[in-house]
C-alpha cells in the first residue's frame, strides 16, 4: 500500500488533481464523496501569497471532510516559496505540493510551474529548501520536461526523492506539448522502474476512463492515478474506475436525478463559498458534462452559463428534470 509521509493510501489511489478554477472546495467535496483518495487544491501563487493577494489567500481553505488533502504552491524564487510554506502551514493540509508542470505561458515566462524544467538544479534546490522548511510531508507535480530533447524525468525524479520529497506526480506529457497529442506514460513507468526509487510514482495525463486507469496499474505498474479533466463536471468517475477495479464491469451511468442534484450541490456550495457572482460564474465549466449526451440540450445549457442570476439556473435544472428525466445515459 502506498504511503505519502504517514498517510496510508488505499491499493492504487486515485487522486484529484489539482485544476485551477475547477479544483475548489465544492467540487473536491463532490469528488470525495464518490471516492477520490486524495484531493488537492487549486494552484496557488507563492507570490500572491505572501503580498495576501485576495485571490490566492482563499484557495487556502480546506475543510476535514475532504482530508487528506494536499494545497498546492507555485513559483521560482527561494525567498517566496519558503515564505508561502509557512503561510501554508497555518492552513494545516495534510501534504504540500510542489507545481513544476503548470503550461501556461504566463506561469512559465516566471520560470515557475513547468518554466523550471529548462533549469532542473533550481528545481532540485527549490524543492531541497521546502523540504527543510516543513513538518509536513512535500510531494512534486510536474511533466516528462520541457521539450521532447530534454526528458530527463527519471534522473529529476530521483534527485528530487533524494533531496526529501514523499511522492511524485508525473503528467505524460512535456511542456511544449501543452495537452496536446497522447500522454507518454512509459517514461513514467522507468521512473518507478527505477531501482532507487521508494517513494509512491503516480501518473497523470490521459486518465479518462476505467480501462485506462486499469492500464496505468497493470502494464505500466504506476502506484496510483491522478485525475484531472475526465472529473469536470463528472464527480462519479473515482466512483467508476474503483467499481471497474473490483467488478470488471462499468457501473451504470447517473441517472438525470442524481445529476441535477449535484449540480445544484454544486452551484450551493460555490455560492456558500464565494459568493454569488463567483459561484454562478465559476460552476459554468462543469455543466456540459454533468448533462452530457442529452440530445436537443443547448437551450438550456445556454440558460445555465449564460445567467448571471443562480435563481434562474437553479430553474433551469428543474426544467432539465422535468422534461429530460427519463432520458437514459449510456
Amino acid at each position: 500500500m502506498p504511503k505519502i509521509g504517514n498517510i496510508e493510501l488505499p491499493d492504487f489511489p486515485l487522486l484529484l488533481a489539482p485544476m485551477e478554477d475547477v479544483s475548489d472546495p465544492p467540487f473536491r467535496a463532490l469528488c470525495k464523496e464518490q471516492g477520490a483518495d486524495v484531493v488537492y487544491t487549486e494552484f496557488i501563487s507563492s507570490e500572491g501569497l505572501i503580498r495576501d493577494a485576495a485571490k490566492s489567500v482563499i484557495k487556502l481553505d480546506i475543510y476535514e471532510k475532504e482530508r487528506p488533502v494536499g494545497i498546492q504552491i507555485f513559483g521560482a524564487e527561494l525567498d517566496s516559496m519558503l515564505q508561502a510554506v509557512d503561510i501554508v502551514e497555518k492552513s494545516n493540509p495534510d501534504i504540500i505540493d510542489i507545481n513544476f508542470g503548470c503550461p501556461v505561458k504566463k506561469v512559465v515566462s516566471k520560470n515557475a510551474g513547468a518554466g523550471i524544467l529548462r533549469d532542473i538544479p533550481l528545481m532540485v534546490k527549490l524543492t531541497e529548501e521546502m523540504v527543510k522548511r516543513t513538518h509536513l510531508p512535500v510531494t512534486v507535480k510536474t511533466r516528462l520536461g520541457w521539450d521532447s530533447d530534454s526528458i530527463k524525468i527519471v534522473e529529476v525524479a530521483e534527485r528530487l526523492q533524494d533531496v526529501g520529497i514523499e511522492a511524485i506526480a508525473i503528467h505524460g506529457r512535456t511542456r511544449v506539448q501543452m495537452y496536446k497529442g497522447e500522454a507518454n506514460w512509459k517514461p513514467i513507468a522507468e521512473v518507478k522502474n527505477n531501482q532507487r526509487m521508494h517513494i509512491p510514482v503516480f501518473g497523470n495525463g490521459d486518465v479518462d476512463t476505467p480501462e485506462a486507469a486499469m492500464r496505468m496499474r497493470d502494464e505500466y505498474g504506476l502506484d496510483g492515478a491522478m485525475i484531472g479533466r475526465a472529473s469536470i463536471g463528472n464527480p462519479w468517475f473515482f466512483k467508476e474506475v474503483k467499481h471497474y477495479f473490483k467488478m470488471g464491469t462499468h457501473l451504470a451511468p447517473p441517472t438525470m436525478e442524481e445529476r441535477v442534484e449535484a449540480a445544484r450541490r454544486h452551484l450551493q456550495m460555490a455560492i456558500d463559498w464565494k459568493g454569488e457572482k463567483l459561484g454562478v460564474f465559476e460552476t459554468r465549466r462543469h455543466y456540459t458534462n454533468y448533462f452530457k449526451g442529452i440530445p436537443h440540450f443547448k437551450e438550456y445549457r445556454m440558460k445555465m452559463v449564460t445567467s448571471d442570476d443562480s435563481s434562474d439556473v437553479f430553474a433551469a435544472f428543474d426544467e432539465v428534470l422535468e422534461k429530460f428525466g427519463d432520458f437514459q445515459f449510456v
